[in-house]
């Protein structure tokens, strides 16, 4: 008989990520990284001009990140040992918005910080990606967990059977971050582990559990 299966995003989810890329433009770019903004665009500036980055220049500085300082990336507080409770029962995978030829850094990156799991890169909206991998797997049920609205939409109008827990780790952009379960894309938004783990057990094992906002 198939496992249950959590498929679950990486960053700002296992680890975390925007905080880490702050510190780097400030000592590295000499960029400054406004956290508590909504636009990402206008949040980055010349620190000694103050002029906007433009945004072709944002997607140069978050390719040089991950090319070269993933390992600034610590683990989100409590996703360790919750992906390790979750994998008693259940398979885990992980689906990440990077490029294809980031597939084995990623992988790398995640075990050294105590995740053992599959990671199938993707980019552009999650749901394609999420029903080829249920494709494959076949589990008795699924659970979709990730920090972006737009993925929750996704997977919601591809895999609608699947239960969809928006949680966004970092403090400093969450409130920030539209909520899917408002919007009806998600069936919770808790954005911590301490209260995602039980509600994502819940979803695995066909408990009732109340929804989250």
């Amino acid at each position: 008989m198939s496992r249950p299966l959590v498929i679950t995003d990486c960053d700002e989810v296992l680890l975390y990520m925007v905080s880490h890329f702050r510190d780097w433009l400030a000592e590295e770019e000499g960029v400054t990284f406004e956290m508590g903004t909504p636009d990402f665009v206008r949040a980055m500036r010349r620190t000694d001009s103050g002029e906007p980055i433009a945004p072709e220049e944002i997607w140069k500085l978050l390719n040089a990140f991950f090319d070269n300082q993933m390992h600034r990336q610590l683990p989100v507080t409590g996703a360790v040992e919750a992906i390790r409770t979750l994998g008693q029962d259940a398979d885990v995978v992980v689906l990440t918005n990077l490029m294809d030829f980031r597939q084995e850094a990623r992988t790398r990156q995640l075990l050294e910080r105590g995740i053992d799991a599959r990671v199938f890169t993707n980019q552009g909206p999650k749901g394609p990606a999420l029903k080829a991998i249920l494709e494959e797997y076949r589990p008795s049920r699924a659970v979709f967990v990730d920090d972006l609205p737009q993925h929750h939409d996704s997977v919601a109008g591809t895999a609608p059977d699947v239960g969809r827990l928006h949680l966004c780790a970092e403090p400093l952009i969450a409130p920030h971050i539209a909520c899917a379960h408002k919007a009806g894309h998600a069936h919770a938004r808790i954005d911590d582990w301490e209260g995602a783990l039980p509600w994502l057990l819940a979803r695995l094992h066909d408990e009732p559990e109340k929804e989250r906002t």
